[in-house]
């Protein structure tokens, strides 16, 4: 999706972080990001505190700047994620009731979580423990050249689309009503990270109706080109893509995210029915 250049997007909480690195003996510098993805996919471990062959310690953020308008986000991948959230606020305000959005944090290399370390080899994620979204751009090139995704615009709108409908499932109670334990294509963690994708599709449908405060619609609406890129990322980040990119055999049994083609599915009717569409958790095992 490409925004209006002079829509106001300035008002993103955004903020943006990189490492201070602490020196550790050993560690594993050099595991590639598809072995850490593999690793926590089959065994539920986490590899994120060995990346960079240290440990990441916290710091404070700044503000991201030079992000005030359409043409700056249509220009820069971190200005695009800071104005999707403004964005993603405003859709999500009008549904949920009370909504506080989430914080985002733009990471540069790695940086501490409450969830462990934010990296591009850990990928994008939601922490629901200090409710922030961890997004470090240069995740989007890993997409393209290492799982075939498409890594343009809308692609990276849709990661962070996801990320925020995780959100939503932790401030209304999804979460907790449906912990995401247990692995598998018809798990409850599969089918938290479904309806993920299918509130990422409601929000796409959606987002070029918000406007900025004078009126200014903040985003065109996608092209079919586009929303092919949107497809083509969460196609890339199914677990048969994953174990196959990463030379395994496919392992239905140990999938925590869902298959190429229920991501897909899942995307398109959020993006087909909305909101409403999304109860993946009332769902059949032969509709999933």
């Amino acid at each position: 999706m490409t925004f209006n250049e002079n829509a106001n997007v300035g008002e993103s909480k955004a903020r943006r972080r990189g490492p201070r690195i602490a020196a550790a003996g050993g560690g594993v510098a050099g595991l590639g990001v598809l072995a850490v993805l593999l690793f926590n996919l089959l065994t539920g471990g986490d590899l994120s505190s060995l990346l960079g062959g240290g440990t990441a310690q916290p710091s404070d953020g700044s503000a991201v700047e030079g992000c005030q308008t359409g043409a700056d986000a249509n220009r820069d991948d971190t200005c695009r994620l800071s104005a999707t959230s403004v964005v993603l606020d405003d859709f999500w305000s009008s549904v949920v009731s009370g909504y506080q959005g989430p914080g985002l944090t733009i990471v540069g290399g790695s940086a501490a979580t409450p969830c462990g370390t934010a990296s591009n080899a850990t990928g994008p994620f939601y922490c629901p423990t200090d409710e922030t979204v961890y997004i470090d751009p240069s995740f989007f090139d890993i997409l393209q050249q290492q799982y075939g995704g498409s890594g343009g615009p809308l692609a990276q709108m849709y990661v962070l689309a996801h990320e925020y409908g995780h959100h939503i499932q932790n401030i209304t109670g999804i979460m907790q009503q449906h912990p995401a334990n247990g692995t598998g294509p018809t798990s409850n963690g599969v089918r938290t990270e479904l309806q993920a994708d299918c509130f990422a599709g409601a929000w796409v449908a959606d987002a070029a109706e918000q406007t900025d405060a004078q009126g200014v619609h903040y985003l065109k609406e996608p092209t079919p080109d586009q929303i092919r890129q949107a497809l083509s990322a969460a196609a890339a980040v199914g677990d048969d893509h994953i174990q196959r990119q990463a030379g395994a055999a496919v392992s239905p049994e140990t999938w925590t995210h869902g298959s190429s083609a229920q991501r897909e599915r899942w995307f398109t009717t959020g993006y087909q029915g909305g909101v409403e569409a999304c109860d993946t958790f009332a769902a059949r095992a032969g509709e999933l």
